[in-house]
């Protein structure tokens, strides 16, 4: 945008307020008292414009036509700074734009609308403009917003595609899957063109969003919706800048998750952790494939698809991080998420998803992702990064409890009833973390009764889990008297395939264990031959012994502690 198109805009028309702000304009009204003239500041003027659905504040040039340019102070040098400064006080990203002319300086910031059913606020007041100044919104303004629907996007109809745009083995995966979870093979005989209106993806010869998002050939979809596209990435480290991989993944949807975990997949980064108790063999994944392909199709059928931004996940050793455009559908919060029914932006979308079996019923995706995570031992799901304009999942792999899982896992794999669903693990979670305030009365009275909780001697609301528990949390996570099993398995990944010096280790390490954990481990485990080292003093590196060097994953974590048992068990 140029200085000569600003001049030629109206305050009315264009949604833009001019503000000639040479000297120390206010950026956050903290040095006014009464709450009037605090409102009168740069925080102010961005939630009135996104109650009002965007705009542009333009400062350093006048209000009267022509608009001249007197030139502004505000954010010099600091506008990137301010950008995020901004988003970390109102979770809205404006963009500041500078210009020039004669050698003045004219700020513009551009500020984005709020989302659907949600206004913002400033010092806990919403916002809108009338003339120059601030105003409180009204309780029928208020009201409005609350009230609006978000119409459904996948339903629309998508102008100027056909059937032929349709890639013939997305819809051979929407007809197998259908045919499978409906228990109906007949549908596979059924035409596209039955399959599609059948599927309420085809109407009167037209064919909606969802028909693209779900079907459509890459470069149809790309020229006709290219935000739809996921975004993963692998860093080695989050506090790397740049990535290790990148894959831009543009595919139907039907065939992009498949895509999508076959990348998360990788037997390199998502590592299998052998669990043994007594009889109780399993294998846990950094990275579950229920949870992730849930968690991957919430995101994409729930995103905003009028932002112009792709679905990212970024993936980690330790982590991975889903993020979807758009806040959580109207009445979801970070507070509810496990307990409120809401509409999903994209309602026929997600109703084919549910029908063909790739996600849980309405409402149950994100129960679903609990449940699986606290009973693998790891973790609560973490939606705290989540705002107005976008949710982020992150889930963490590593196992803090593994007692937990194994608790857990006979209870469910035995013949008693009822199963836990994920309430009860919620619950059972609560209790073995010493928490007891807002449990739900007949979840604790289901749990005492299934024996997996006791009443504490001598209290009335306070409970533990049962011995088997505790003997599975003495027992079955030390090697005798000599190692935890998880500090053990945390080092030997850490140096599968490496020769790390020490300093080096407790960086990759810093989450799990110090430097002095790090220090007494690798002594005792060149004792018993499980480590070698190279080099002298500062130059020390250490590594896997010989006889396990070509070992990786599971394999070398379950030969590795089965030597060490059999020495100090």
């Amino acid at each position: 945008m140029t200085i000569a198109e600003i001049k030629q805009l109206k305050e009315s028309e264009d949604k833009v307020e001019f503000k000639e702000a040479k000297r120390n304009f206010s950026y956050a009204g903290s040095e006014h008292k009464a709450q009037e003239d605090r409102r009168k500041c740069y925080l102010g003027y961005v939630v009135a414009f996104a109650n009002e659905g965007g705009g542009k504040l333009i400062m350093g040039m006048s209000d009267a036509v022509p608009h001249t340019v007197v030139g502004s102070d505000f954010a010099e040098g600091k506008t990137g700074a301010l950008e995020d400064e901004t988003y970390a006080r109102l979770g809205i990203r404006v963009k500041m734009e500078e210009l020039y002319e004669n050698g003045l300086r004219v700020l513009v910031t551009h500020i984005p609308t709020r989302p659907v059913g949600k206004m913002m606020r400033f010092e806990g007041v919403p916002l809108m403009r009338i003339g120059d100044s601030l105003r409180n919104m009204s309780d029928e303004e208020m009201f409005a917003i609350l009230s609006e629907q978000e119409p459904d996007f996948s339903a629309k109809i998508c102008e100027g595609i056909s059937i032929a745009d349709l890639d013939e083995m997305a819809i051979k995966k929407m007809k197998e899957s259908y045919a499978r979870k409906q228990r109906n093979p007949r549908f596979l005989e059924l035409s596209t063109e039955q399959v599609l209106t059948d599927l309420k993806l085809l109407d009167n010869g037209k064919l909606n969003n969802a028909a693209l998002v779900l079907l459509a050939k890459k470069e149809v979809i790309h020229a006709k919706l290219p935000q739809s596209k996921t975004i993963w990435e692998f860093r080695n480290s989050e506090a790397q800048i740049h990535h290790d991989s990148k894959e831009v993944i543009d595919e139907p949807l039907f065939i992009a998750i498949d895509n999508i975990w076959k990348l998360i997949n990788q037997p390199t980064l998502n590592r299998k952790y052998p669990v043994q108790s007594g009889a109780y063999i399993f294998d846990l994944y950094d990275f579950n494939e229920e949870v992730i392909r849930e968690a991957i199709l919430n995101a994409i059928a729930h995103r905003d698809y009028t932002i112009t931004s792709e679905t990212v996940i970024k993936q980690y050793p330790n982590k991975i991080t889903i993020a979807n455009p758009g806040g959580f559908p109207k009445g979801v919060t970070i507070e509810n998420i496990l307990t409120v029914s809401s509409t999903p932006r994209s309602r026929l979308m997600t109703e084919i998803l549910e029908k063909t079996g790739l996600v849980e019923r309405s409402g149950q995706g994100v129960d679903k992702i609990f449940s699986i995570t606290l009973s693998e031992g790891k973790a609560e799901p973490d939606y705290t990064n989540s705002d107005m304009f976008q949710v982020s999942l992150t889930l963490q792999t590593e196992i803090i409890d593994k007692a937990f899982h194994v608790f857990i896992s006979q209870y469910q794999n035995s013949e008693k009833e009822p199963k836990l669903g994920v309430e009860q693990v919620i619950t059972l979670c609560k209790i073995r973390n010493g928490i007891f305030q807002n449990l739900k009365t007949e979840i604790v009275s289901q749990l005492e009764k299934s024996g997996l909780i006791e009443r504490v001697s001598g209290h009335t609301n306070r409970y533990t889990l049962p011995s088997e528990y505790h003997t599975l949390v003495n027992d079955g996570l030390k090697i005798g008297k000599r190692y935890l099993v998880k500090e053990v398995e945390s080092v030997l990944l850490a140096l599968q395939g490496n020769a790390l010096k020490i300093g080096d280790m407790t960086k990759l390490l810093k989450e799990s264990l110090s430097r002095n954990q790090i220090n007494y481990l690798k002594m005792k485990l060149m004792e018993d031959e499980v480590l070698k080292v190279e080099g002298k003093i500062k130059g020390a590196r250490y590594s896997i012994a010989d006889k396990y060097a070509e070992l990786r994953g599971d394999v070398l974590l379950s030969a590795v502690i089965a030597e060490l048992r059999s020495k100090y068990e």
